[in-house]
């Protein structure tokens, strides 16, 4: 069988849990061969390498800090030397605290910003010479970029952030047959949502149902499903968009 992403190579940050495990899986398994980062030693990370063994393909996984230049050099060297080019690069590398603005500190924003919104450029900066014909690029944002938050404010402008970067680069590489395009996940059911004590996880799950057109917590295959249609064919003239994959919200 010809799976519909055979013969791509893929890049995918922030890979070891959650949806970005979610993602380098679903590609792995659409026939791509994915190199996928973890920031630091986990469980999730050697179970993922674990999965990605036992899957056809030449998958690899590999410890890097994308906020540090070097590390992100280092990450699309690796690239470049297992692969030669890149056809799908996934951001989904980010981090999240709850603050209110009068207490937020300069480092945090610095940090949340720095993981989802400047990596996302420089990812996409220093791939940008290994981007092979019909290249995705696929940001992973937030359906709260377009509502806001409160306690985030600076998460929420990381994301919102992404989606302006995203239709910018997709004006700008378009004559390279380059597209650009943000998923913005809602409330999905995650390792951090599940790891909650039992109590408070009930309310999570019944007031997000209540907000919901299809009345629950979204999977995170569900927005791997967004990201191998993203890096196929079938979405070969979509770019520039973000695509909300909330369940109704």
């Amino acid at each position: 069988m010809n799976l519909p992403l055979t013969g791509r190579h893929a890049l995918v940050t922030g890979g070891s849990r959650g949806i970005g495990k979610a993602i380098v899986l679903a590609l792995a398994r659409a026939g791509a061969d994915v190199l996928a980062c973890h920031q630091n030693p986990s469980a999730q990370a050697d179970q993922l390498a674990l999965e990605l063994k036992r899957t056809e393909g030449d998958h690899h996984l590999l410890q890097a800090d994308i906020t540090d230049p070097a590390d992100v050099d280092r990450l699309v060297n690796e690239a470049k030397t297992r692969y030669g080019s890149l056809e799908i690069v996934v951001h989904n590398a980010g981090v999240i605290s709850h603050v209110p603005l009068p207490q937020l500190e300069l480092a945090e924003w610095h940090r949340v910003l720095d993981t989802s919104l400047t990596a996302a450029f420089a990812v996409v900066q220093k791939t940008l010479p290994l981007y092979g014909e019909r290249a995705s690029v696929i940001l992973i944002g937030s359906r709260s970029a377009a509502r806001g938050i409160a306690l985030r404010s600076h998460y929420t402008a990381a994301k919102a952030g992404l989606e302006g970067f995203a239709r910018s680069a997709a004006k700008e590489l378009g004559g390279r047959g380059v597209r650009v395009n943000v998923i913005a996940p809602g409330v999905i059911d995650s390792d951090d949502a599940k790891a909650i004590p039992a109590e408070q996880r009930a309310q999570l799950v019944a007031r997000y149902g209540d907000k919901t057109a299809l009345g629950r917590l979204g999977e995170p295959d569900e927005i791997a499903g967004a990201a191998v249609f993203l890096a196929g064919d079938l979405s070969s003239y979509v770019t520039g968009q973000t695509i909300n994959v909330d369940g109704g919200i």
